[in-house]
């Protein structure tokens, strides 16, 4: 990736100090994180973390903050129970770590989550969100499967996907001016290819002066000047799940 000393493109950021509403379930093979929203609600979002995994305390507080917005939220171990990236891991061994954890290779877990969400939680529409690793299963996902209506996908390493633009649901892409791990380039170039390919409504956003994570790995009382923009992107995530879903 862009920088070699540091193959990765994540950064762990602050870490939040945070519990959770939700609950965790098991479903079927998977364990998964689950927050619902004071009402009744037939609309969900699937929420797919990073590299650090599905307990990330940040990951869970975009999933409360879906389900206080109306939607069933459901963050689900897309690493099946193999080991999240910690930030003390050695760098030097990403690239091998990564080879068993497929941001392309989730359609099984994907298949076995909407089962659940249709009989178990009674959702008729169903959308997801990933940030970075799970930003790239996003574009995946809004590639290949029929039964999602949108995807936001924050910050997605788009290396994983770059051939391929011809999405199937309107999806919204969230970049980070100052990215050091997803190159300006790189999101001109995707922005080239959709407008060639895509059939869809798409938008591509880049947040100006941010970096990766910046939507959920910042906490706004200790970046005062990035608050706007996290605020900014959190609100344009959900006002586009609210337009698709």
């Amino acid at each position: 990736m862009a920088n070699e000393s540091r193959p990765c493109p994540c950064d762990i950021g602050d870490r939040f100090d945070y519990g959770g509403r939700g609950q965790e379930v098991q479903v079927e093979h998977i364990k998964a994180y689950v927050c619902k929203p004071p009402a009744s609600a037939d609309k969900a979002v699937i929420v797919i973390h990073d590299i650090f995994g599905w307990q990330l305390p940040n990951t869970r507080y975009m999933a409360d903050m879906l389900a206080a917005n109306g939607y069933i939220a459901i963050c689900p171990d897309f690493f099946v129970g193999q080991e999240a990236w910690k930030p003390s891991n050695d760098w030097a061994s990403f690239d091998d770590w990564l080879k068993t954890r497929n941001a392309g290779k989730i359609d099984k877990e994907v298949d076995v989550i909407l089962k659940y969400l249709r009989e178990q939680c009674g959702a008729k529409k169903i959308g997801v969100i990933g940030f970075c690793w799970g930003g790239a299963a996003v574009q995946h996902l809004m590639l290949k499967n029929p039964h999602l209506k949108t995807g936001v996908s924050l910050y997605g390493v788009i290396k994983f996907f770059e051939d391929r633009s011809s999405l199937l649901h309107p999806t919204f892409f969230i970049f980070a001016e100052k990215d050091e791990y997803i190159p300006l380039e790189q999101v001109t170039l995707l922005e080239q290819k959709l407008k060639q390919n895509c059939k869809v409504d798409y938008e591509v956003k880049i947040y100006s002066g941010q970096t990766h994570g910046f939507v959920h790995r910042k906490k706004e009382d200790i970046n005062p000047q990035d608050k706007p923009y996290i605020e900014e992107g959190r609100k344009d995530m959900i006002n586009w799940l609210n337009k698709y879903l």
